[in-house]
């Protein structure tokens, strides 16, 4: 299975051309018609609902102006129901919080909610070719949209073009400027953003993951 690392360190990137000759799979994705489009997240930090120490609301607007596919990928997750019950599993103070992963809930998981065209992020596979699990968002990130506080922004694998349902948002005491034009920002959040801060401060094991689970009860899209 493939990891949706959030990169924080620098590598050397592929281009990723296509053989000559070789043909380009096309999307099927009809996307969200519109400049933008929100999603509101009901939050609670404890071992369930009942039991929760702390419940938060954040709302996201999501720029499908420059970021179309990206954004699209996000609303229709939500619109499907995918992030609800899923857990922040990694979180990094004075860094981001990411979230997403609704297979296996551990950044290890997730992919695409539509055909955009890539297949682990190449291009040159058919859709009837490359199963669901491997379905992957081509990057938008020159897209002007940089990573200042708080953003949404897309994690994704070392790769070119392999962005899934794995997403990150910046609290408001970071700016990791070096993820831009790496990582695509696709979105802010227009309330709530003291939340992301909130979040980003709670206790977390060796592997970055909470101590106490951080979960995500429902993702709400606008219709």
């Amino acid at each position: 299975m493939k990891l949706k690392a959030l990169l924080i360190v620098s590598m050397v990137f592929l281009s990723g051309c296509l053989d000559e000759g070789g043909d380009s799979a096309s999307s099927d994705a009809v996307l969200f018609d519109g400049p933008s489009s929100t999603i509101t997240m009901n939050v609670y930090h404890g071992e369930n609902l009942n039991n929760a120490t702390a419940n938060y609301t954040i709302t996201i607007t999501l720029n499908h102006t420059a970021a179309p596919m990206h954004a699209d990928n996000m609303r229709k997750h939500a619109l499907n129901g995918n992030y609800d019950n899923t857990r922040f599993h990694r979180v990094i103070d004075d860094f981001m919080i990411q979230g997403g992963d609704f297979e296996n809930h551990d950044g290890t998981g997730g992919y695409a909610a539509d055909w955009y065209g890539f297949c682990n992020g190449q291009n040159d596979v058919a859709k009837d070719d490359c199963p669901q699990s491997d379905w992957t968002v081509p990057d938008e990130a020159d897209n002007g949209l940089l990573h200042v506080p708080c953003v949404i922004s897309m994690a994704k694998t070392n790769n070119p073009n392999t962005a899934g349902s794995q997403f990150f948002i910046v609290p408001e005491d970071s700016t990791p400027s070096h993820l831009d034009g790496v990582h695509t920002v696709f979105g802010t959040v227009t309330e709530g953003c003291e939340h992301i801060t909130s979040i980003s401060e709670v206790e977390t094991d060796l592997y970055d993951r909470p101590i106490v689970p951080v979960v995500i009860h429902t993702a709400i899209a606008s219709e």
